[in-house]
C-alpha cells in the first residue's frame, strides 16, 4: 500500500494558499488521490519567456502574467483543489497543489458551458489532468494574444509531499527561487549547486529504495 500525504490540516492553518494570500513519477501511484505535490513546468528548451529576475526579484512580462493568472484560477474550475506556494521564474513555474480527499475521482466540473477549461479538461480530476489543462489553457491565451512561438517543455516534473518538513523546505524554496536564481538548477547559466537539488533527489532515491516512490516522466 502506498503511503498517501495527509497534510490538509497543515495547509489550512497557514498562508499561503491561494485565495488568502529528472522527472518523478510513482508508476504504481494514483495521481487522482488525496495529497500534497511539488510541481515544476518548464517552458520548452528552458527559454526565457516568462520574463526575468531583477535585483533577486522576479519581473514578469505579459507572457509570464498569463501563466500567473491561469494557475490562480485553477481552483475555480477544479472543485477538487487548493493552491500553496507558487512562483512563476523566467523559463519555469514552480507550485504546490492539494488535492482534496472529497471528490477526487469522476467529479463533474462546476464551469459554465463555453468555458475553456471545460472543453480540454476530463472530469477525472488527476495531477496530471490538472496539469495539462493548465499548459493548454496558457498556450491558448498567448496564442490568442499575438504569442504564437510560446511552447512548454513535454511533460512536467512532480514530487509527492509527505510529511511536514519536507512541506515547509519546498515552501521556502519556491518563496525564495528568485533570490536564488544564480543556482537555479534550471538555469542555464547557473554559477554554482542549490543543496535543494541534493535534497530532492536524495528524498526522491529514498522512496525508490523502499519501492514508495519511483523516478519516470510525468508525460503531458
Amino acid at each position: 500500500m502506498i503511503e498517501q500525504t495527509t497534510l490538509h490540516n497543515i495547509v489550512k492553518s497557514e498562508q499561503p494558499i491561494i485565495g488568502r494570500r529528472k522527472p518523478l513519477r510513482l508508476k504504481e501511484y494514483d495521481y487522482s488521490l488525496a495529497g500534497t505535490y511539488f510541481v515544476t513546468i518548464c517552458t520548452k528548451d528552458r527559454i526565457h519567456l516568462f520574463g526575468e529576475i531583477i535585483n533577486g526579484e522576479m519581473q514578469c512580462n505579459n507572457i509570464g502574467e498569463i501563466a500567473e493568472r491561469s494557475w490562480k484560477e485553477l481552483p475555480q474550475h477544479f472543485s477538487n483543489i487548493m493552491l500553496d506556494e507558487f512562483v512563476v521564474m523566467p523559463n519555469h513555474v514552480h507550485g504546490v497543489i492539494i488535492l482534496n480527499e472529497q471528490d477526487c475521482r469522476d467529479v463533474q466540473l462546476n464551469i459554465p458551458t463555453g468555458n475553456y477549461f471545460s472543453r480540454i479538461s476530463p472530469k477525472r480530476q488527476s495531477l496530471g489532468v490538472i496539469v495539462r489543462t493548465y499548459k493548454s489553457a496558457v498556450t491558448t491565451i498567448c496564442r490568442q494574444n499575438g504569442y504564437a512561438d510560446f511552447k512548454w517543455q513535454h511533460g512536467y516534473f512532480d514530487h509527492i509531499i509527505r510529511n511536514e518538513n519536507a512541506f515547509q523546505r519546498i515552501r521556502e524554496y519556491i518563496y525564495n527561487n528568485p533570490a536564488m536564481w544564480g543556482i537555479d538548477k534550471e538555469n542555464l547559466e547557473r554559477e554554482g549547486n542549490n543543496g535543494f537539488d541534493k535534497w530532492i533527489s536524495t528524498e526522491g532515491k529514498h522512496h525508490i529504495l523502499t519501492k514508495q516512490k519511483r523516478s519516470v516522466l510525468r508525460q503531458v
